[in-house]
């Protein structure tokens, strides 16, 4: 396999410390992301295996294999040519560079001293320790998630009213249509434009400006929203809310994970989850608050217009002070100004030797990436390999299961729903609120389950309880609306509800977007995530225009009972289809998803009988294991269905 090793360009970082790529890097690459599989299940890599496996130790760590002393020479060098600080910036970064490779490691460094050391402890073992700048991000990214929070549900109460007063509040099919394309708007905007404004957005104005640009836009629609007098009016105008939001819901969770030290990034990923369950919350809040506003002279509807336009407070907030936090360093970086990005980290971490650690790791991963070149384009390499194949195919099960769970039919339309169960119309709004604090109150949870219970452990647990609860839900409007039935029937369905949301907000909630991001190879991961994000924003839509109809045609226990069967199809796909990454590092990652799709099916076909056996029968058997390293099982055409291409070409 030696003659496979990785070629590096020479013109990498231009310091004369790009061509030290060593024989003992390049074996440790090649035979160290093969370590583990049988000789005799594989007994030699394809060259394309070969490459990818390169390719992801490579942007894994590039900084693997350099001992201490060129650590030191090329973080100086990278300081004198491109920071142009003084010289406790050029000592900062001959720390920073050897600390980079291991950053976990501080303590063994004899080049720190007991400051450095004291700083670095606490970094890590009291981890929300942090400056005050990086506290006012946490902060912006929290209030821009719950911006997007509240554009999603404050419709919610308002299509009470609005539906009324433009004429589209019957059920016949042209009312029904109509309702369902007037909330439906933001999504259809993201899945067609919004996403895809992310990139070129990001390029010309950077994440700041990308944040401030579609919060401005959120508040001027929402302001517009409430001025609106016919359904097309408004329909165009929650069109227009899109443009805020898809750029948003991809922009501020890498801007949190570009500004943020290792230690608190997960965590900051599954704020945005749960700060968006607390806008959603709000959203109901602000229904609930202007439910008895009345209509003023000249001014019909009043009420609903304060909602939909309440939206635009948190917006503006964020748009007020988003440029008092810096710009994110990595963005500063790609656009080569090096003394920007090193300025801004030095505002976001206590000391100089911190800064220069991620400066300089993020530049070396820059290079890396930028040298790297397949035999063919990375959205093909998405398609044609079967690793990648079947990392895609689990991602978007878990993101099209988020939509067609159901859960955005309670989200959008609980007021409605609670409302045709027999609630008044301030009840309906109050039981959605009870909604939006369960909602966010289990998503807290998610943060510890997980990463201890596991990915595929909470799907595999949550679906068929959410299918329970939406049978129970669509159920209980069997029960008769009369006198005597009436507290009953409203509680059922009121709980059915609640526990949905119970089992929903740390499992479908979370997974998908923390699974997204892993599954995929990190040579093609932005490319996986614009997919999954365009996946769930289109199949919000699908779920928004027909959940109005479909309650006409099926009914509302028959529309329940449809979304409560994907559920069932959902555990399904998830049994068969969806490995567990929890814990999982790069290589084995890599590992997991060779393994064929029918070995993984045939494998949670077997997970039936066990559950049975363990959980129900209580009897003590073991469970099967599948990924151990030693064990994986690899075809032959795991790595093929492309061309064949030379290895020195591919990286």
């Amino acid at each position: 396999m030696a003659e496979h090793k990785e070629k590096v360009s020479s013109e990498g970082f231009s310091g004369g410390y790009d061509n030290r790529v060593e024989t003992r890097r390049e074996h440790a690459d090649i035979h160290g992301s093969s370590a583990g599989i049988s000789s005799h299940r594989r007994p030699s890599m394809t060259p394309e295996e070969i490459a990818r496996r390169n390719l992801n130790a490579k942007l894994a760590n590039p900084l693997a294999g350099y001992s201490h002393a060129e650590l030191e020479e090329m973080g100086s060098e990278y300081a004198e040519k491109y920071v142009q600080g003084d010289e406790s910036d050029i000592i900062a970064f001959r720390k920073g560079a050897v600390l980079a490779q291991d950053p976990l490691k501080y303590a063994d460094l004899p080049m720190l001293d007991a400051e450095d050391k004291t700083v670095l402890h606490k970094e890590f073992e009291h981890r929300w320790t942090q400056p005050r700048l990086l506290y006012l991000v946490i902060v912006l990214c929290s209030t821009a998630a719950a911006v997007q929070g509240m554009d999603e549900t404050v419709v919610n109460g308002a299509q009470l009213f609005y539906t009324k007063q433009f004429g589209i509040h019957g059920k016949d099919p042209r009312s029904t249509w109509l309702t369902g394309l007037v909330n439906a708007a933001p999504y259809l905007c993201c899945a067609l434009i919004g996403c895809w404004l992310t990139v070129p957005l990001n390029h010309f104005f950077g994440r700041r400006g990308t944040i401030f640009i579609t919060c401005l836009i959120s508040a001027v629609t929402c302001f517009w929203q409430g001025f609106t007098n016919t359904w097309w009016h408004l329909f165009i105008a929650r069109f227009c809310l899109g443009l805020g939001i898809g750029p948003k819901s991809a922009t501020v969770p890498i801007y949190a994970a570009e500004t943020t030290p290792p230690a608190i990034r997960g965590a900051m990923v599954m704020m945005w989850q749960m700060w968006t369950a607390f806008g959603i919350m709000v959203g109901y809040a602000a229904d609930l608050a202007f439910f008895k506003i009345p209509d003023k002279p000249g001014i019909v509807g009043l009420n609903w217009r304060l909602m939909l336009g309440s939206a635009m407070l948190p917006a503006v907030i964020v748009c007020c002070f988003v440029y008092m936090c810096p710009e994110s360093p990595r963005w500063y970086m790609s656009k080569g100004r090096h003394s920007q990005a090193y300025k801004a980290m030095c505002r976001l971490r206590y000391t100089k030797v911190q800064a220069a650690r991620d400066v300089f790791y993020m530049h070396t991963l820059l290079e890396a990436e930028s040298h790297m070149i397949l035999g063919q384009s990375k959205l093909k390499e998405m398609f044609a390999v079967p690793r990648n194949r079947r990392a895609l195919i689990g991602s978007e099960i878990v993101m099209f299961m988020q939509q067609f769970c159901g859960v955005n039919v309670i989200a959008y339309y609980s007021s409605a729903i609670f409302e045709d169960s027999g609630f008044s119309n301030v009840d309906a709004l109050a039981a959605s609120f009870g909604f939006g604090v369960i909602n966010f109150l289990f998503a807290l949870p998610a943060v510890y389950t997980i990463d201890t219970f596991g990915r595929r452990n909470l799907l595999l647990t949550t679906f068929p309880l959410m299918a329970i609860f939406l049978f129970f839900t669509g159920f209980s409007f069997f029960i008769p609306d009369d006198e005597a039935h009436h507290n009953a029937r409203i509680g059922c369905i009121a709980a059915g509800i609640y526990l949905f949301g119970v089992v929903y907000s740390p499992g479908e909630g979370p997974v998908p977007f923390t699974y997204s991001a892993e599954a995929y190879p990190l040579y093609i991961r932005s490319y996986g995530m614009s997919l999954a994000t365009a996946t769930t924003w289109f199949f919000n839509f699908v779920l928004s225009i027909t959940w109005p109809s479909l309650q006409a045609a099926f009914t509302t226990q028959g529309a329940f009972s449809w979304y409560a069967g994907w559920n069932i199809v959902g555990f399904f796909l998830v049994l068969f289809f969806v490995p567990e990454t929890k814990g999982r590092t790069l290589e084995e990652l890599d590992q997991v998803f060779s393994v064929p799709t029918r070995v993984h099916a045939a494998y949670g076909a077997r997970q039936i009988p066990y559950f049975f056996r363990r959980y129900i029968l209580w009897q003590d058997v073991q469970p099967e294991i599948l990924y151990e390293r030693d064990d994986v099982i690899y075809e032959d055409s795991t790595f093929q269905g492309e061309t064949e291409v030379k290895s020195e070409r591919r990286v």
